[in-house]
């Protein structure tokens, strides 16, 4: 069918199961493939209008409204399942929660190892290498908040829905189900680890040297399940937008732990003995290329969140005349200003103040070397203070990848219903995932010492997939430098991946796991 510029959205009745996408736009002629997904509406051609301009005519097919309104909305259109989930049932987001969200988000526990990269890379290549991938993450990020809003009248704000629409239904789901179900359930599992132990050392600390109440201290599992208790109960509040100042709270605590573990560490004596150099000459030629690479999957993983930027967005306002584009931009300048103030010292400072003394094992990098090297001399309240600040950052971070998950498990009741959840039916499910990730938690508290073989075999998410997406769905010119500096990147980025996980399994097979099942 010839028409004219004028486009309209007729909304219908959905078929579920499918998120399939496709506009063509090619002298006049308009082919529109059908949009399907549960509760979404159908994209179809209207017949032309006098008008050269390019107007969009909304028409709701629900046969229970006795109207046929339309209005000029230019590509903006309001799914009705959209306001019934955690992800998207509150728009009326600003910049500032964006930040507060990306800053939560962003930054972990894994920056405290950066400085286990430099001891094998060295100064030279460590930074180098830190900056290239800040860099290269930083750009994948800007892919997605402009993926966001790329096709006329919808809005992806989901990572699985952007991924299904750019490979299709099946490798999409392929591609990205795993690497998101792990960098949120997999993320919370290990925060409730972190956390859990995290209490263990404030009670400890508090004790100091009495020997009663040390005995009265909890068991680890018991520990862990404290601080599940506290995170589902924070996380009764109904969705992303509302845990604004939550994510708040644990920007803060995230920039005071780490800030003043690299402060305190460079006004303290340097533990003697320490080595800058490189590799052992000791070592065979696979031990050091595996220590690289083991070095490069360090400083990939401390870049996290890809698989929430999406649903962030998502919270912002969107209208015809101004798109959530220029504010999620301005929160990602913010919040990833602050991200590089706090690694960047974080690497550089700790490995100058400790060498190659920083422990890989635990996961806990600095705060590990600084609890044994400096902690007895350190007092007891400064040390209670940084356990404190990382538990209250594990909670609030808890929220945010936790989130998405809670949008996944309702999006299968209000397709199944088609109706809102009630509220006894989401705290129910929240109560559900914290068992689950609590019994996960118990029976691998040894997860984050698979973190460079399992989450290594997520980096193509957030390296990789955006640039492909972005080929998908921009179609830019083949063999231009737009196509080839991303199909370079993304192409690397999975090469890279296999080789980190070969080293990651090279590492676990040569050194030995100890998998502590149910032994927290």
């Amino acid at each position: 069918m010839y028409i004219s510029p004028t486009i309209s959205i007729i909304f219908a009745k959905p078929t579920p199961n499918i998120f399939n996408i496709a506009f063509e736009l090619e002298q006049g002629r308009v082919a529109m493939a059908e949009m399907v997904e549960p509760n979404y509406r159908k994209v179809m051609p209207h017949p032309a209008s006098p008008s050269n301009t390019k107007t969009i005519i909304i028409i709701d097919s629900d046969p229970s409204k006795d109207v046929t309104t339309s209005a000029i909305l230019q590509g903006y259109q309001h799914n009705p399942q959209e306001a019934w989930l955690p992800i998207t049932e509150s728009r009326n987001g600003n910049t500032f929660f964006a930040a507060f969200h990306l800053l939560c988000s962003g930054i972990g526990l894994q920056a405290l190892l950066l400085p286990v990269a430099f001891a094998t890379l060295g100064w030279a290549w460590g930074i180098i290498c830190l900056s290239l991938a800040f860099a290269w993450q930083l750009y994948t990020i800007s892919i997605l908040v402009r993926l966001h809003e790329s096709v006329l009248g919808i809005r992806y704000s989901r990572y699985m829905h952007l991924a299904i629409v750019s490979f299709g239904p099946k490798l999409g789901k392929l591609l990205a189900l795993f690497p998101v179900l792990y960098n949120s359930g997999g993320t919370c599992i290990i925060l409730i680890i972190t956390g859990g132990r995290m209490l263990d050392l404030i009670f400890k600390t508090l004790c100091d040297r009495d020997a009663i109440c040390h005995a009265k201290s909890l068991t680890n599992t018991e520990w862990f399940l404290v601080f599940t208790c506290l995170a589902i109960l924070i996380a009764q509040l109904p969705n992303l937008n509302s845990v604004a100042w939550v994510s708040l709270i644990g920007a803060i605590t995230v920039v005071l732990y780490s800030t003043l573990i690299w402060a305190l560490s460079i006004t303290k004596d340097r533990p003697i003995g320490i080595s800058y150099g490189q590799s052992d000459k000791l070592k065979s030629n696979m031990e050091k290329f595996s220590d690289v690479l083991n070095a490069l999957g360090i400083i990939a993983l401390a870049f996290k969140g890809h698989n929430v930027i999406l649903e962030i967005q998502g919270t912002l306002p969107s209208s015809p005349k101004q798109t959530s584009y220029k504010s999620m931009c301005t929160g990602v300048t913010i919040s990833y200003i602050v991200i590089a103030m706090c690694q960047y010292p974080l690497a550089i400072a700790g490995f100058w103040a400790y060498g190659n003394k920083v422990p890989y094992s635990g996961g806990q990098g600095l705060l590990t070397a600084f609890s044994q090297i400096h902690g007895p001399n350190t007092s007891k309240l400064i040390m209670t203070a940084i356990y404190l600040l990382v538990l209250v950052n594990c909670l609030c971070t808890f929220q945010v990848y936790a989130m998405v998950v809670f949008d996944n498990l309702e999006v299968r009741y209000t397709s199944k219903k088609n109706q809102p959840c009630p509220r006894w039916v989401r705290t129910c499910l929240r109560i559900f995932y914290g068992g689950l990730t609590f019994f996960l938690s118990v029976t691998f508290p040894f997860l984050g010492s698979l973190a460079p073989l399992v989450g290594g075999a997520t980096l193509p998410l957030t390296f990789s997939y955006p640039c492909f997406m972005w080929i998908a769905m921009r179609k830019p010119r083949p063999n231009g430098l737009v196509w080839f500096i991303n199909m370079g990147l993304g192409c690397f980025s999975i090469i890279l991946t296999i080789l980190i996980v070969i080293a990651a399994a090279w590492t676990l097979t040569d050194k030995g796991l100890k998998a502590n099942f149910y032994k927290p």
